[in-house]
């Protein structure tokens, strides 16, 4: 009779270190194994020194890990180790292919817990100072993708809320301010675009949808687009904006 070990797919955060929950931190200086996504920084993975570390990342344009070598990798590692951890970025239960690891690992009679960790659109609200929520302006709140699975359409359609918060938003911004656009909002709504969140080269940018349908230029790193109302900067707040690329630098998206 096998005995399994017991996996925990475990939220990184946004990407500093010290944001990672301390249980996140004390099951990952404990474990044997360590599955990390590809947006897992080096730091953190300094926590577990002691685990044997294993790369499972997908990055968008690149090489990447099949969902199913993943799920068979945590199977594989609960039948060796007594400690396995699976490592996402941000909180595992937003847009991280939680269902089907958790499926996989149900089926195949595999302990699991979820620890969660601080998803990006939080921690992006909390470095620009910008609550997605505010009394009288916004009381609604929609965390959308536009990246959909190879055998699946792509979702055209955008949420009816308030506030709008867009992961993995750099290449989609022109389509997403033009269809903002089309279905009236207005141009000089505020948007806050973050990329590298947390991290230190994290640059925030400030602008309106009508400058985000001009495009964002290269980015180097995860960016998040918040739009909305809430994004309207207050009177005396203090200004932590990366200054905008030139127009022609923005002309790709």
């Amino acid at each position: 009779m096998v005995i399994l070990g017991k996996v925990y797919l475990i939220g990184a955060g946004p990407g500093a270190q010290d944001l990672i929950t301390l249980r996140g931190a004390r099951l990952l200086a404990q474990a044997d194994v360590v599955l990390h996504d590809a947006l897992v920084t080096a730091e953190m993975l300094e926590l577990c020194p002691q685990a044997e570390k294993i790369l499972v990342g997908k990055r968008y344009g690149q090489l990447s890990t099949a969902q199913q070598f993943i799920n068979k990798q945590m199977v594989d590692n609960a039948k060796k180790f007594p400690l396995v951890v699976r490592l996402k970025g941000g909180d595992p239960m937003m847009f991280g292919r939680a269902d089907e690891e958790l499926r996989a690992l149900e089926e195949a009679g595999v302990d699991v817990e979820v620890v969660p960790g601080i998803t990006t659109a939080l921690a992006a609200a909390a470095a620009s100072k910008q609550p997605l929520t505010k009394r009288g302006v916004a009381r609604s709140v929609a965390f959308f993708t536009s990246s959909t699975a190879p055998e699946h359409s792509a979702h055209d359609a955008m949420p009816d809320t308030d506030t709008l918060v867009q992961y993995m938003g750099g290449r989609e911004a022109v389509a997403t301010a033009e269809r903002l656009l089309a279905q009236g909002r207005l141009p000089d709504t505020p948007v806050v675009v973050i990329e590298n969140c947390s991290r230190p080269d994290q640059q925030i940018r400030r602008l309106t949808i009508a400058s985000l349908a001009q495009g964002l230029g290269a980015a180097h790193g995860p960016v998040l687009v918040m739009l909305g109302d809430a994004m309207q900067t207050r009177p005396h707040q203090a200004s932590d904006a990366t200054p905008l690329p030139s127009a022609v630098q923005q002309l790709r998206a």
